[in-house]
């Protein structure tokens, strides 16, 4: 488990044991540096909120440059016969180069992570998963680590549909001039 997440986890259980403590003791009174009065229950909500601010300042969101090179350091560019560009593009419409992102569909499936990964035939989220063909857990797309990521990008784009399963990549990157994609990073 990951280090915010542990915080968190720890955190959340200790303000579920202060919050169910009698009334009394949930309003103990403390005094802080300002001189100021607090209950207990007001301390514990606050450092609760400031771990929920570390696990997200943990999530990751490339620069535009900084994900190509991460792309051509993982063997992308070409891959399948799929430009760098194509693949930056593809995951500027997706996620915003965002690691963390999400997104429920219409039809119930969940898209996961930089490259929004569906649950439904790539990675397993134990809600809706029907093939798994990445052989993943979905929550291992949501990492600042891109490694299973990446790797689950290539065994999608090995299927007939290849980079077209993606509809960022149908809708903003297909036939279009993609070269602003990698202007100024060196590439």
């Amino acid at each position: 488990m990951n280090p915010p997440l542990l915080a968190i986890c720890f955190c959340v259980t200790h303000a579920q044991v202060l919050l169910s403590e009698p009334r009394q003791l949930q309003l103990r009174k403390l005094s802080n540096s300002s001189g100021q009065i607090q209950t207990s229950r007001d301390t514990m909500m606050k450092s609760l909120f400031f771990l929920l601010l570390v696990a997200v300042a943990n999530a990751k969101r490339f620069q535009r440059c900084e994900w190509a090179h991460k792309l051509k350091d993982s063997g992308m560019d070409g891959y399948r016969d799929v430009s760098l560009a194509d693949w930056v593009c593809l995951t500027k419409w997706e996620s915003d180069y965002d690691t963390m992102k999400t997104h429920h569909n219409n039809d119930g499936s969940t898209d996961f992570g930089i490259f929004q990964i569906n649950n439904r035939w790539w990675c397993n989220d134990k809600i809706m998963s029907f093939r798994n063909g990445c052989q993943i857990n979905c929550k291992d797309l949501l990492s600042d680590d891109v490694t299973m990521a990446i790797n689950c990008a290539k065994r999608v784009v090995t299927d007939p549909q290849g980079i077209a399963a993606w509809y960022g990549w149908r809708n903003h990157c297909q036939g279009r001039d993609l070269t602003p994609y990698l202007d100024g990073c060196g590439l």
